[in-house]
């Protein structure tokens, strides 16, 4: 994933974080360049996936050992397969839908019971397929916490989204 440094940057507005962490809110790419001179720090961008992109101020000089860090972790993930290094361990993710039937569910349910007995965290996904079905599908998800709460433990609240809701449960 490539960095943009300072004048390499060339969204007309950046979403800005300061030095401390803090936010600065959406300002145009001259006040942030600007703001980076008058503290004598870089302007990094490491995301262009939204707009407008995300930018933080870096300590002068450590913009690009910041863009070597960040592209260091996507060159050691490139290789798949056996003998990699203890890189983080995959989390199994099981997808249901709002509407799932009493079989189905059990079915799933039986799965991440296996996954997080064998000491596996499971991502819980449940698909809506419109907005009005968003209450069912956190409905399931906390029906399948519940259900598995001997076995696993909540690593995040349930998050919902208009497409649905998620969960992560870490075993016990």
């Amino acid at each position: 994933m490539p960095v943009f440094i300072n004048e390499q940057i060339k969204a007309a507005e950046v979403v800005l974080t300061g030095l401390k962490g803090e936010n600065l809110g959406i300002v145009s790419r001259e006040e942030a360049l600007a703001v980076a001179k008058s503290e004598r720090a870089d302007l990094v961008c490491t995301s262009l996936m939204s707009s407008p992109p995300p930018c933080s101020l870096v300590a002068k000089g450590t913009g690009k050992a910041a863009a070597r860090k960040s592209a260091a972790p996507s060159k050691a993930g490139a290789g798949r397969g056996a003998g990699g290094g203890g890189g983080k361990e995959k989390v199994k993710e099981l997808r249901f839908t709002a509407q799932i039937e009493e079989h189905d569910y059990d079915t799933k349910l039986s799965q991440a019971d296996k996954h997080l007995r064998s000491g596996k965290p499971v991502q819980l996904v449940v698909k809506a397929s419109g907005p009005k079905e968003g209450a069912t599908a956190k409905a399931v998800l906390e029906r399948l916490v519940a259900d598995l709460k001997e076995a696993g433990v909540k690593d995040t609240g349930i998050q919902t989204s208009g497409k649905g809701s998620q969960v992560k449960l870490n075993p016990r």
